[in-house]
């Protein structure tokens, strides 16, 4: 919509211009309902009433002085718009307007929007008795022209005035003289039009042209004994074009002249002055500008709460928003306004727009403001500020480090309860959340959400769920907590999940780990009749278990199944079968056993003659343990902690002190750290068999290393919120 500057007549007793917009669209109280005169040409009209020095506003049936109707188009981009004619009428021509004449709305309402909006391109000044209209072709363009006047407001004839090409004219004015050089065969301008192409400067960045024009209206004012003379609308254009180009110390000049020319500011001028203070980053100096309105006896505009609830956006306050908002609402609220029930309702809607930047804010911060983001929701939630789903879905999204998965769990609750629906991938970017907070259980529930209220899951939410599930069975391989994955493999397939190799292979490590044999030949047979075909893994894990058992004979079926069904065998599967073969004192098979891993290109590593070697001792070989370390030496396999500790223990029980004293000072010249089991085999020989040793070359006793327990947890949602639990 169009709005227009204030000029003074030249009489003295007339300084400025009562608004209102005419429109038969418009019933909000102070402004005057019209129907449209310009019928189907698509013109709008605006009133204009004058007002007298020292009079309060009044209504315009109070008096008889002219009424201006301007009949405007539509406002086009750019620095200035295009309006068609002014025409100057009478109050006699009251009933060919079909005016509805109600309390006009106070200038400190409606100023905001004079400065904010453009005057046209074309302006055409003619002051007439009737009013008559017509359209003219020619550029493609409507026009409306008055017919001829007796008199013109100004005591001569103006013909029409092109704001844009005049505009362009000053645009290298530097200062006065400029403007009266260009100026000079143009006669007296409409303050509306200086107006208009100060506000266009300042779009344009030409603030010395602005401020040239100012200075040329201060000394026309001279000239003609303040019969023209820059107005509150003219000042407040030079702020608000100073305040475009960034020109602070302008602003500062522009306020002195007001004071010099006795002019007050009005409430535009301060919104000006608040927008200014957020721009050089001084938001409060901006708020306290904001309670100077009231104290100054002005009334805020929507526009001024506007400003100052983004000066608390700049400041990151949205608990400060919030209150701010309803302490507006309970101002005016009560009063029950009509003119107020939009602008609350424009003011919520900037307000949760607020809130919802600075959590947003907040969580893209690398501190952790969860807090906070709770806390900001609360007080919304307090005072009735109510974002759509839309707001908590991007907060939801930006949700990503692993402190935010409370603030992601509130956000998809409050979805849930306020909402018929939620986008399925904002449930997956949740769930991905949950795991990686380790809230896999948390996880679970939303996964059983979607399951039974939609939407329904898609292959991400598959995956990502039994993502989770391999993070808790990796730790239940790792623990060796072989029950816990049992429940974990019937928890998937109690919601739909069907488990593959990997979820299977990880509870048959943790069966075997603990030493399950029962409970790992369950889980393979229980795997191939889900239709899960075992993997090496799966065969190494069974094999592992039944040499733990000493079920040899069922190893070797398995064993041999396994080579019929074409699974070749790995590094891990051959080792177990060494351990299994020494077990059983068969080290001819043993031996063929690693001359099979080379013909297949496996060498055989640490972890095999350890294997092999730990299986001598259990069973009390410590001679052919020792033969194996040295054979593993002549093999050119460097021995490793547990080598040498496996070593010294057997035979210190084979009843050799002397060697396994030798093998412990062997292992510390190589910087081994050896346990206090060690340390304590090679002392308790060496006294039982009463060998002569140095006991300060072993050097003091290593302390006790932890013994690793194998848990065996039954509560699965115990061992769900495990916050140790690592991949």
């Amino acid at each position: 919509m169009q709005a227009f500057g204030v000029w003074p007549l030249k009489s003295d007793s007339w300084k400025g211009f009562e608004l209102g917009f005419c429109s038969n669209s418009i019933s909000r109280s102070g402004v005057v309902e019209r129907f449209d005169l310009a019928g189907s040409s698509g013109f709008r009209t605006t009133c204009l009433s004058p007002q007298i020095s020292g009079s309060r506003w009044k209504s315009w049936s109070e008096h008889s002085f002219p009424r201006f109707h301007l009949f405007c188009n539509p406002r086009k981009n750019g620095s200035f718009g295009s309006f068609s004619a002014l025409a100057l009428v009478s109050k006699e021509q009251t009933s060919v307007c079909g005016t509805l004449e109600k309390d006009s709305l106070p200038l400190n309402q409606v100023s905001e929007k004079i400065q904010n909006e453009d005057f046209g391109g074309c302006l055409q000044l003619e002051g007439i008795r009737n009013v008559g209209s017509s359209r003219e072709e020619g550029d493609g363009s409507n026009s409306v022209r008055g017919e001829d006047n007796q008199e013109d407001i100004r005591g001569k004839r103006h013909g029409r005035i092109d704001v844009k090409a005049l505009a362009k004219s000053l645009h290298s004015a530097k200062n006065a003289d400029d403007v009266e050089e260009i100026l000079r065969d143009k006669g007296e301008l409409p303050l509306q039009v200086c107006s208009s192409m100060i506000r266009g400067f300042g779009k344009d960045n030409k603030l010395d042209s602005a401020m040239a024009l100012v200075d040329w209206l201060r000394r026309r004012s001279k000239d003609s004994s303040g019969s023209i003379h820059p107005n509150l609308f003219i000042y407040n254009s030079l702020l608000g074009a100073a305040k475009e180009a960034e020109k602070y110390d302008v602003v500062e000049k522009v306020m002195e002249d007001m004071v010099l020319d006795g002019i007050n500011p009005n409430v535009v001028t301060y919104n000006i002055l608040m927008s200014a203070y957020i721009q050089q980053g001084q938001e409060l100096e901006a708020l306290n500008l904001f309670e100077e309105i009231s104290r100054n006896g002005l009334s805020p505009s929507p526009a001024s709460y506007s400003t100052a609830l983004f000066a608390y956006r700049r400041l990151e306050d949205g608990v400060g928003a919030v209150k701010f908002f309803v302490e507006i609402r309970d101002k005016y609220g009560k009063d029950g306004d009509e003119n107020w029930e939009a602008e609350f309702s424009k003011l919520e809607n900037f307000t949760i727009r607020i809130c919802y930047q600075v959590m947003r804010q907040w969580l893209t911060k690398p501190e952790n403001l969860s807090i906070n983001v709770l806390r900001l929701l609360t007080e919304m939630d307090k005072s009735g500020l109510v974002p759509g789903r839309a707001e908590y879905e991007r907060l939801v999204w930006a949700c990503t480090r692993e402190e935010h998965y409370v603030v992601a769990k509130e956000l998809y609750e409050r979805i849930r309860e306020r909402s018929s629906e939620i986008s399925l991938s904002v449930c997956n970017h949740v769930i991905w959340l949950m795991g990686k907070a380790k809230k896999w259980w948390a996880a679970l529930e939303i996964y059983e959400d979607l399951l039974e209220n939609g939407p329904k899951p898609n292959n991400m939410s598959y995956e990502l769920i039994v993502s989770h599930f391999n993070v808790l069975l990796g730790a239940a391989r790792k623990r060796g907590i072989w029950r816990w994955g049992v429940r974990l493999l019937e928890k998937m397939e109690e919601k739909g999940l069907k488990p593959g190799s990997r979820e299977w292979n990880a509870v048959l490590i943790a069966c075997s780990k603990a030493s399950e044999t029962s409970a790992a030949i369950e889980i393979f047979k229980r795997m191939v009749e889900r239709g899960e075909k075992p993997t090496i893994i799966s065969y190494g894990a069974l094999l592992s278990a039944l040499e733990k058992g000493k079920l040899y004979n069922e190893a070797l079926q398995v064993w041999k199944h396994m080579l019929k069904l074409g699974v070749e065998p790995n590094l891990y599967a051959y080792t177990i079968m060494a351990s299994l073969y020494t077990s059983q004192g068969k080290f001819d098979a043993v031996n063929s056993t690693l001359l099979e891993m080379k013909t297949r290109g496996i060498e055989p590593t640490v972890v095999t003659f350890n294997a092999i070697i730990s299986g001598c001792a259990r069973n009390e070989m410590g001679s052919a343990a020792y033969e194996w370390f040295q054979h593993m030496k002549a093999l050119n396999i460097a021995p490793n902690e547990v080598t040498y500790e496996t070593m010294i223990v057997a035979l210190a029980e084979d009843g050799k002190p002397r060697l396994s004293y030798e093998l412990y000072t062997r292992a510390q010249n190589e910087d081994m750290v050896l346990s206090a089991k060690a340390y304590d085999a090679v002392i308790r020989s060496a006294q039982l068999h009463r060998a002569t040793i140095d006991v300060s070359t072993l050097g003091p006793r290593p302390p006790e290393k932890p013994k690793k327990k194998v848990q065996t947890r039954n509560s699965l949602p115990q061992l769900c919120n495990t916050d140790d639990v690592s991949p």
